[in-house]
């Protein structure tokens, strides 16, 4: 077997302690933001599923006569209530549902950005120490 040794004189550039640490911070700003990007998508899923079913039961309720007994179900009772209560209480709840999604849509765009923000901030860096 024959061993190679390969000695280096000098080293290419010394390893800058700045552009280091600015690459550790963009990787742990990178892995939050990823989770809480997966986190959003979670909960948007979530919240559509709620709100299809919202959806497909006031569609059911309106095919209903108006005379029908309907109850809503609170904990482990259930309450009487008119058509019109109930048809109020689900698009009450689908816009609740509308404005979360939307609020949730908004901070995954603006993890996004934060990220290709630091990301464009350490190739000016990159950029600029070239330069010297």
């Amino acid at each position: 077997m024959l061993m190679v040794r390969l000695g280096w004189t000098k080293m290419a550039a010394p390893v800058d302690l700045e552009l280091k640490k600015a690459f550790s911070e963009l990787q742990v700003k990178m892995i939050d933001t990823q989770q809480k990007v997966k986190l959003a998508d979670l909960q948007i899923d979530q919240l559509t599923r709620a709100q299809k079913h919202a959806k497909l039961t006031h569609a059911e309720i309106a095919k209903l006569p108006d005379n029908t007994r309907l109850y809503e179900g609170i904990g482990r009772m259930f309450i009487l209530q008119s058509k019109e209560e109930i048809n109020n209480l689900l698009m009450d709840k689908q816009k609740t549902v509308d404005d979360k999604i939307k609020e949730l849509e908004q901070k995954k765009v603006y993890l996004e950005r934060s990220v290709k923000d630091a990301e464009d901030n350490i190739r000016e860096m990159l950029l600029s120490r070239r330069a010297q």
